[in-house]
């Protein structure tokens, strides 16, 4: 399966969320988003976020000192 990665390091809640949003809108169903960002409140806000959106989080792995992957997956 094929993962999509968006890279919005650089970006500031609530522009990740909203970024991130629209990306899954536009992926299938079953379909995995990796998400880099740099910015520690998107870290955890992001994961809340798509939680109450229906989404699925697999994961949130802090890379490095300012960076972080969320992976997702559309359930709806």
């Amino acid at each position: 399966m094929k993962i999509q990665e968006l890279d919005i390091r650089g970006e500031v809640c609530p522009f990740t969320f909203v970024k991130s949003k629209i990306v899954m809108e536009s992926m299938e169903v079953g379909q995995v988003l990796r998400v880099l960002v740099d910015y520690e409140p998107s870290a955890r806000s992001v994961p809340k976020s798509m939680i109450e959106e229906g989404q699925e989080v697999l994961a949130v792995n802090k890379l490095g000192d300012n960076l972080w992957e969320i992976i997702l997956r559309k359930l709806k």
